[in-house]
């Protein structure tokens, strides 16, 4: 029975490679279409990375980290009970993402023409509507052997973009359970604050545009209307809900957390530079190709801007007792380990492996497709490739734009142990090998 399963497995993989490679090349034969701001011929780019050297431009991007007292900690958890983990979430995961076999025309269009996804999956409309996606990260992220515990976890970021005014904003996680390809469940849990000294939370405020789960951490950044960079959650303080009820706090009876069953209220957080134009990461990812392994960051800019973004990254701590957390030195700052400009606008996502760097640029307004630039520090002597200037993109259609990629992807997680890159763009998760990427960048 096991091997009869097996090999039904890998039919349906065929064939469901099969139907990726056969949509990506039917999206390619309609993208004759391409407007002035992404038709870039072969040849042009934005050259390659400028690297930041000088105290004014570093001093910028330095952080202040911010850990809740211990004590607010263990008074909500004896106010809401035991704490409980993720293999405890997933159990109640009752929901399953649609195969793209089962996606729509429409959201199909969210995959990138080259290079192929070779796994995707499709949100349910019922409990996404009104809801806008933003970061992806895996247990890939949380452990180099790709596993957390047993189990294989994708993790997406979402936020409230309707409902009622109160609502709007508030931030939540879907917890996916990976461990069979063919068939992904997954519930949903609400970010929150502890208040109060502990003795309440409030719905985290933000987009969730960047999120990275590193160890025991999930490190998700924030636009919550202070100088708040990144919230810290601990993967192991996973609160229950008691009471199901629109509201999110401690109301009569319980805790509610806007109609979920899980809550995961917030640790920490980091704290912007006090400094004049100091970036705020608004997408993240992790690189575990440093010693030690870095948190990558990226701003985004405007599609059509005059100019580009700044790319950093921050080294993980390796000191006991602060697994997950950022290296912060005795006084709780956080200094970049390196810094970079691109000269690419419209930038959503950032990757780092290696010394490649790897950004997507949005859809400009009257583009189906965004595009996917492979970026190395700019050498007069060329890159690794050849390549003087340092960029590459992926190349498609009659016009062979670059515009090849995800109409917009908000992060980038590289799972290791698959050798995939996973993200999502509208209601569409899915993931292609960084091979096949490096592949169509060269």
């Amino acid at each position: 029975m096991k091997q009869r399963g097996r090999h039904r497995r890998r039919r349906r993989g065929r064939a469901l490679r099969a139907f990726l490679s056969g949509t990506a090349l039917a999206l390619t034969a309609a993208a004759t279409v391409v407007s002035v701001s992404q038709a870039t011929v072969t040849d042009d780019g934005p050259g390659g990375l400028k690297p930041l050297t000088t105290s004014s431009e570093t001093g910028k991007l330095r952080l202040t980290e911010n850990l809740v007292p211990q004590a607010s900690l263990d008074r909500l958890a004896t106010g809401m009970g035991q704490p409980v983990g993720v293999g405890a979430v997933l159990e109640s995961a009752d929901r399953t993402l649609r195969d793209a076999i089962d996606c729509s025309a429409a959201e199909r269009k969210a995959l990138p023409l080259s290079p192929v996804a070779t796994r995707a999956y499709c949100w349910n409309t019922d409990d996404t509507e009104g809801w806008q996606p933003g970061a992806v990260t895996t247990s890939g992220d949380a452990d180099d052997d790709g596993v957390w515990g047993a189990n294989r976890v994708i993790l997406s970021g979402w936020s409230r973009s309707g409902g009622t005014v109160a609502d709007r904003g508030l931030a939540r996680v879907g917890f996916v359970n990976a461990g069979d390809p063919d068939r992904l469940s997954y519930t949903w849990a609400l970010l929150a604050v502890p208040v109060g000294d502990g003795r309440d939370y409030r719905g985290l405020v933000s987009h969730v545009s960047g999120m990275v789960w590193y160890q025991d951490k999930l490190l998700v950044t924030a636009d919550d209307g202070d100088r708040s960079a990144l919230y810290v959650y601990d993967m192991n303080r996973i609160q229950r809900a008691t009471v199901t009820d629109d509201a999110v706090g401690r109301v009569p009876g319980g805790w509610s957390a806007n109609g979920y069953r899980f809550v995961l209220p917030a640790i920490g957080s980091y704290e912007l530079s006090d400094e004049s134009d100091a970036p705020h990461p608004a997408t993240v990812s992790l690189d575990r190709s440093t010693v030690p392994d870095s948190l990558v960051a990226g701003e985004w800019t405007l599609d059509e801007g005059d100019r580009g973004a700044r790319l950093w990254s921050y080294p993980f701590s390796t000191l006991p007792g602060r697994e997950g957390l950022l290296a912060a030195g005795t006084t709780g700052q956080v200094a970049a380990s390196e810094a970079y400009e691109t000269s690419v606008t419209g930038v959503r996502g950032v990757l780092s492996y290696g010394s490649a760097w790897y950004v997507t640029r949005a859809a400009g307004p009257k583009d189906e497709h965004g595009t996917l630039w492979r970026q190395t520090v700019g050498t007069t002597d060329g890159d690794e490739n050849g390549k003087a200037d340092g960029s590459s993109a992926a190349v498609c259609g009659s016009e062979e734009t670059h515009s090849c990629w995800s109409t917009q992807t908000e992060s980038l997680s590289y799972w290791a142990a698959t050798g995939e890159v996973w993200t999502q763009s509208g209601r569409v998760l899915f993931a292609l090998p960084l091979a096949s990427i490096d592949r169509t960048t060269k």
